[in-house]
Formats: C-alpha cells, sequence, structure tokens
C-alpha cells in the first residue's frame, strides 16, 4: 500500500525517539493512505517551521504485517467507543508512557474539531453517546502508526531503487524457503525477516544486496540448518 507523511521537511530515516507523545495511537510515526490528508499536514507543519510549504515523503506499506511477522496490530474501521477510550487515553500525557504495547495501529484521526470535543467530553460537557453521535457525520481519516522499531520493517521510501532489489530478493527467498523447506507463508516470513542474513541484506555496507539472490539464500539455509547442505528444487 501507497502510504503518504505529512511534513516541514523530507523523511530519509525514521526516529520513533523524535515523534511526539499524546497523539491519537501514542508516539510513533504516522503515515495515511489519503495524499489530500498529508499534504493538509505538510502546509500545516511547514507554516510553522520557516513558513516552508512542507514535503510530502512516500512510503511503500507492507499490509502483511497484519497478518504475519507476530507483530501486535490494532485496528479500528471507523469511529466507535472502542476508538474513542483509546484515543482519549493516548492523548492524557500524565499517563505512564507507552500508554500502550502495540507495534502497529491503524484507524481514523482526531482532527482539530474532534479533538477539541474530546476535550468538552473529558470535562463531562458532553456525554459519550452525544459525541458518538456527532462522529456519524465526520468525514473519512486515515492513519497508521508505527509504534516500534519492531514495525518499521514494515515501511520503506517508494521509488528507492535499493529497497526494491532488497524487496525482490526477500521475495524470492521466501518463496524458496516454502517451497524446500514444506512451510507454510507465515512461518517462511517468520524465519526469514527475524534472521541475521536478512539484517545483513539490509545493511548496504555489507554490499550482501549485490550477490545472485542464490548466494543469500544459501547463507539463510547455513544459519537455519547449519549441518544441512544447501540445495534448491528446480
Amino acid at each position: 500500500m501507497r502510504v503518504f507523511h505529512g511534513s516541514y521537511a523530507a523523511i530519509n530515516r525514521i526516529d520513533l525517539s523524535k515523534c511526539e507523545i499524546g497523539k491519537d495511537f501514542g508516539q510513533g510515526f504516522y503515515v495515511t493512505k489519503i495524499k489530500e490528508q498529508a499534504q493538509f499536514w505538510a502546509e500545516r507543519k511547514g507554516l510553522r517551521h520557516n513558513n516552508t510549504e512542507g514535503i510530502v515523503t512516500e512510503f511503500e506499506f507492507n499490509e502483511n504485517a497484519f497478518q504475519y511477522f507476530n507483530l501486535k496490530t490494532l485496528r479500528f474501521d471507523g469511529y466507535n467507543e472502542c476508538w474513542l477510550d483509546f484515543v482519549t487515553m493516548n492523548r492524557n500525557t500524565a499517563l505512564p508512557q507507552p500508554t500502550h504495547d502495540y507495534d502497529i495501529v491503524e484507524g481514523p484521526v482526531a482532527d482539530d474539531k474532534i479533538a477539541t470535543r474530546i476535550k468538552d467530553y473529558l470535562k463531562g460537557e458532553i456525554s459519550k453517546q452525544q459525541f458518538l453521535e456527532e462522529l456519524k457525520f465526520v468525514r473519512e481519516t486515515h492513519q497508521i502508526c508505527f509504534c516500534t522499531l519492531k514495525s518499521l520493517q514494515m515501511i520503506e521510501l517508494a521509488d528507492n531503487t535499493l529497497n526494491a532489489k532488497i524487496e525482490a530478493i526477500s521475495e524470492t527467498i521466501i518463496q524458496a524457503l516454502i517451497t524446500n523447506e514444506g512451510i507454510s507463508t507465515e512461518e517462511a516470513c517468520d524465519r526469514y525477516y527475524y534472521s541475521e542474513t536478512y539484517k545483513n541484506l539490509e545493511d548496504t555496507t555489507t554490499d550482501l544486496y549485490l550477490k545472485p539472490w542464490q548466494e543469500v539464500y544459501g547463507l539463510l539455509i547455513t544459519e537455519l540448518h547449519p549441518t544441512t547442505p544447501t540445495t534448491l528444487n528446480s
């Protein structure tokens, strides 16, 4: 899935320690599948920093994160009571941080108007039921929050030829694992993405990404089965 991040500058490296607390889904790196929404935030953040126009950085998000890779995820399909309770918890900066242990959270946005009504709700000026009724008429919004270092494996800069090459090698190796090891896609992904071989492949200083995929696969099999000869089914 192509996703977007709006900011006052281009994002080349994600540093979770620089992400603010007190956001809808807690501290983390936020993206959206709605480009116009990212453009709005880019313009807004740009005005706060030297009056720049802001920049939208595009990423590719591996949606398999919601099914595989042993990531703890939470998804809200719309504004509802569970979403409201979760957002109000995360926006309460008086609570110990982090407020939850999810790797990735997806759902709608509490924009300025909604955030104001959340404050009204917390002050007891409106009931939860009144607030939820109002949310029925709010336009569609979307955000995904990457809350942990582990979750950042599921996102990469778009149109990056190096990342594309690594991804192509990875897909081929995973298919080879499924075929030669007789395991499921989920198990193959787990074995591969948690391996030292994959870490070395991602580390461009090793130049491993320049090698044929068969050589990378051989290193992986040696790591997984140190005493077993490497074989490939044709």
